[in-house]
């Protein structure tokens, strides 16, 4: 049985995949980095006028517009990056052979623990989408002539996105850590197989 499988990774490397490293979770750290320098970003610029004088002390020329053009843009490029991470995600999730006898430490089985990965998914690529598409209202129409270019609920829905993003990213980790989802280290011990000699 082991041989017939290791015969198959020929095909499918040993995460269950057709290629070595898995796409999906290296998306998604670049969707969450994008996402949350842009609402830093976007926080430095609205409590600029408070601590304008550290960054005088430390003698780095910073304009506020400029801060506000790194939130702008690292939100587009989260939206975008986003769309490749959720499609990247599907795909893998529905090569997955998840074990059927295991829970995770918060009680939920392999599959429903990627049902409710791949739905939260979803419902964060309409929020980033969306978050996107407020950034742009608020840079080029609302608050086109105003000094502080996005407002308060603004970030305050950013905030409570990251929140998400960090529940929904620990389903994520619970799927490779605990239940071995393309996870070349685990599967190969579940084959038996010596890593050091299967990794050279």
């Amino acid at each position: 049985m082991n041989s017939e499988l290791l015969e198959q990774f020929n095909i499918v490397s040993a995460n269950g995949l057709p290629y070595t490293i898995p796409i999906h979770p290296n998306l998604v750290h670049l969707t969450l980095g994008l996402f949350i320098i842009a609402i830093f970003f976007d926080a430095v610029g609205v409590f600029l006028p408070l601590n304008k004088f550290i960054f005088k002390y430390f003698s780095i020329p910073v304009e506020r517009e400029n801060l506000f053009d790194v939130g702008w843009y690292n939100m587009v490029a989260a939206a975008v990056i986003t769309l490749f991470t959720v499609t990247a995600g599907f795909y893998e999730i529905m090569l997955a052979e998840a074990p059927v006898d295991i829970k995770s430490a918060w009680g939920m089985k392999a599959l429903e623990t990627m049902l409710w990965h791949g739905v939260g998914g979803v419902i964060l690529l309409i929020l980033i989408i969306a978050m996107a598409v407020w950034r742009g209202l608020q840079r080029f129409v609302w608050r086109k002539q105003e000094d502080r270019q996005v407002q308060w609920l603004y970030l305050f829905a950013g905030a409570a996105i990251m929140f998400v993003m960090y529940v929904h990213g620990t389903l994520g980790a619970q799927m490779a850590a605990e239940f071995g989802v393309h996870n070349t280290a685990d599967s190969l011990l579940r084959l038996g197989q010596d890593l050091n000699a299967m990794l050279k």
